[in-house]
């Protein structure tokens, strides 16, 4: 745990290592069967088979003709093979087939439509094929038995589709972790603040986004600043994966719960070189990870994004996936604190100057962006994160971004 002072804090961990700290524990064993219908990004538990063939028959791969193909030996268009048009299969015989179409039993290849040509009561094939021309064989997609996915990946759409065609119709899926959010401050209220209070808004915003994470989250109503109080609400939910708690986390006469914590279980990490937000503290009771996130709304969704979400994918034995990113030509330059990760709130408008934010060419009618930094930018001005479009992350190695300068723009709340 970082040396505090009443002045603040004397150290800060870099957000790396905060999140290497964070993340050295298991991911959870618990399983569950469930429906397609329930299986849309869950992370496959066991390995997965197909049942059954796809196609599960032979089908013509081309319009044309089914036939036995040792009744087209030496057809070309100087000597075509005669045969019959018939509806069953037989010696010399042809049945008419369509793309897609379960190929006759007897018939072992299809000659396609443009090889052909009806004359009278008789067909003459222009083109000798071999055995299997032109057909899709059995299982040509998939073949029944075969391993389609292991344990750790994460089902999409196209994947249930995959799944749904080949038989499978319950997958066994790692259960989504468990996270209870517990809002903590004796100023809060739930709505019709009087002078001095505030209304709480942590709880709804890290609940909604654990959720959109892969959590199963269960919301806790506010707990007051007191030490038995805090204890109490940690202690009901250590059935749980993780305890996010909002507020408190500094090291304020009011900030008890880091000290909570580190009574119960351990504080490996307080404090860390981010801004907004360097008052996070992370840590584990009985096995319980718990993160404190600092009370101002705009710290607590940076701290959630850096820590929370990483830590829901871990757990659920999932990849985390990359935000996705815009390239901007920053508007207005950026200040910051050299080895602090600082998180600047832009807006993106799009400009005409037919140049990507990059210098290269952009092709018609597809315009660059210009990333503006946000006016307010406290920690607490919600505002500044809800109405951007993404922030741009100032490195820890660097003092500052200059204007003009090409920059990357995470859109941390896509959900697409």
């Amino acid at each position: 745990m970082a040396d505090l002072s009443e002045a603040g804090f004397k150290e800060r961990t870099r957000v790396s290592t905060a999140r290497e700290r964070l993340l050295d524990v298991p991911p959870i064993d618990r399983t569950e069967r469930i429906p397609l219908s329930a299986a849309d990004g869950r992370t496959v538990a066991e390995p997965i088979d197909a049942v059954m063939n796809v196609p599960h028959y032979a089908r013509a791969a081309m319009d044309g003709w089914a036939v036995r193909a040792k009744d087209t030996f030496g057809a070309s268009d100087r000597s075509p093979a005669i045969v019959r048009p018939s509806d069953a299969m037989g010696p010399d015989r042809a049945v008419r087939v369509h793309t897609g179409s379960e190929l006759p039993e007897g018939a072992d290849a299809v000659v396609m439509i443009e090889e052909t040509e009806r004359v009278g009561e008789e067909l003459e094939l222009f083109d000798a094929v071999a055995a299997g021309e032109n057909v899709g064989p059995v299982g040509e997609d998939v073949e029944a038995g075969q391993r389609l996915y292991e344990p750790g990946h994460t089902l999409r759409p196209s994947d249930l589709g995959l799944l749904k065609g080949t038989g499978v119709g319950t997958v066994e899926a790692v259960e989504h972790p468990e996270v209870a959010v517990v809002p903590t401050g004796e100023e809060l209220v739930q709505s019709d603040p009087d002078p001095g209070e505030i209304v709480e808004t942590n709880r709804f915003t890290i609940s909604r986004l654990a959720e959109r994470w892969g959590a199963d989250v269960t919301r806790r109503g506010i707990v007051t600043d007191d030490h038995d109080a805090l204890r109490a609400a940690v202690q009901r939910d250590l059935v749980r994966d993780v305890v996010v708690t909002t507020g408190g986390s500094s090291v304020g006469e009011r900030d008890l719960i880091p000290e909570v914590i580190s009574d119960l279980g351990e504080v490996f990490v307080h404090g860390v070189a981010l801004k907004p937000g360097h008052p996070v503290a992370l840590g584990r009771v009985e096995g319980t990870t718990v993160v404190m996130l600092p009370g101002y709304p705009v710290a607590a969704i940076v701290n959630s994004v850096q820590f929370l979400r990483p830590l829901i994918a871990h757990l659920g034995g999932r990849p985390l996936e990359p935000l996705p990113t815009r390239e901007a030509t920053l508007a207005r330059k950026i200040r910051s604190e050299p080895g602090v990760r600082t998180f600047v709130r832009v807006t993106l408008e799009a400009n005409d100057s037919g140049q990507k934010a990059n210098g290269s060419k952009q092709r018609a009618g597809d315009p660059g962006f210009d990333a503006t930094p946000t006016r307010a930018s406290g920690s607490g001005v919600l505002s500044s994160v809800a109405l951007a479009d993404g922030w741009v992350v100032v490195e820890e190695s660097r003092e500052g971004i200059p204007e003009g300068e090409t920059v990357t723009v995470q859109e941390w709340e896509y959900n697409g």
